[in-house]
């Protein structure tokens, strides 16, 4: 926390509003303050007592400490490039206050949440790729750093990612929004994924915010991962590639394919070799696109496969993970909360609102009956 004054304080009341898309009277009608105390507030020259500063929290959103709390430098970078008369996007809000709660678990030292291993990674990050050839290496050395054979479908990537710092979590923010976003923190990273997408949509969503995180993008926000954008932009086509390849390694997709069209027709060999890589049918034909394996023909038509239940039942296939559905949080970052609970550095009501309701507060923990002689540990 640091110590500020009426001006910084009323400074950041002021960016937070306006992030909120609120006016001075809006924010005054919330509280019941005037128009003229909210901008006495905000310019330093009124003080705001606790309860005032509680209500203004509570009408715009945010947690009262956040009004103390020194933000990230790479949230600094954002806001500032966007200027205070741009209001965030949903997501943009919702990763920032991601980042906020990381911090503040990983500044009380908990160890579960496993952003030391963010040391894993060079000062500064890796080179964005700058050729197709780059992004398939970089596909190739991300592999290596989580400890995943050079060929493995990646099963559980959110758990694959965490184990480079990068915490990865979900949220239903709907279909008019942004697919995903990523915020570098002090140590390690955030990454918010849209769940209104389907599974191998948010898998290839999630790779693609890891290909931000390993070239160190400070801040991004990905209207839409795949599509025109990537072609849109020479960065982001890069990105993407990597996140194909990350999914869909270049010599495993082509032996599989190979062993696959010997006894299926292609509609069935591009069904079971989605189900094995846990991909969606349009980054699978991009992928055997650009690996030379089919042609623009049968990419477009493996492009329109659609996998029923029946495919399901009589190509004998396994129903993937439903991971990144709904709201979801990373195990790393639950293990360190539920320990914070344990050790009663937090209440119960401090963990499920960090836990964002995934789990029943009877299943927290509940403190440990104290002796009676360990009165005398805190009386010495």
């Amino acid at each position: 926390m640091a110590n500020i004054d009426s001006n910084v304080l009323g400074e950041r009341i002021r960016e937070a509003r306006e992030r909120a898309d609120l006016s001075q009277k809006e924010l005054g009608q919330r509280t019941n303050l005037e128009r003229t105390a909210i901008n006495k507030i905000e310019s330093g020259t009124r003080k705001v007592t606790a309860l005032e500063l509680s209500d203004i929290a509570a009408a715009i959103g945010v947690r009262m400490s956040t009004f103390f709390a020194d933000p990230l430098p790479a949230l600094v970078s954002h806001r500032s490039s966007q200027g205070l008369d741009t209001v965030d996007s949903q997501i943009d809000s919702l990763l920032a206050r991601l980042a906020d709660d990381v911090e503040f678990v990983a500044s009380l030292g908990m160890k579960e949440l496993g952003i030391d291993s963010a040391e894993k990674l060079p000062d500064g990050g890796f080179p964005l790729p700058a050729t197709g050839a780059e992004s398939e290496k970089l596909a190739k050395t991300a592999r290596n750093l989580m400890d995943l054979s050079p060929d493995e479908p990646i099963v559980n990537l959110t758990k694959s990612v965490a184990g480079i710092g990068l915490l990865a979590f979900s949220r239903n923010i709907g279909s008019d929004t942004a697919d995903a976003g990523t915020i570098l923190l002090r140590k390690g990273g955030v990454s918010l994924i849209n769940s209104s997408m389907k599974i191998g949509r948010r898998r290839l969503a999630l790779a693609h915010e890891l290909g931000h995180y390993l070239v160190a993008d400070d801040y991004t926000v990905d209207w839409r991962v795949s599509g025109a954008q990537a072609e849109d932009s020479a960065n982001e086509s890069k990105i993407e590639r990597f996140a194909r390849a990350l999914l869909l390694p270049e010599t495993a997709v082509k032996d599989s394919w190979k062993e696959i069209i010997e006894t299926s027709d292609e509609r069935s060999a591009a069904i079971r070799l989605g189900n094995k890589f846990r991909v969606d049918m349009g980054t699978l034909a991009t992928r055997l696109r650009e690996l030379g394996i089919v042609g623009s023909q049968d990419e477009a038509s493996i492009r329109q496969t659609r996998t029923t239940q029946l495919d399901m039942i009589e190509m004998d296939l396994h129903v993937p993970l439903e991971e990144l559905a709904a709201t979801s949080v990373p195990a790393p970052f639950t293990l360190a909360v539920v320990g914070l609970v344990r050790t009663e550095r937090i209440s119960k009501e401090r963990a499920l609102e960090l836990l964002q309701e995934t789990i029943d507060e009877a299943d927290l923990p509940t403190p440990r009956k104290r002796r009676p002689e360990e009165i005398w540990s805190f009386v010495s």
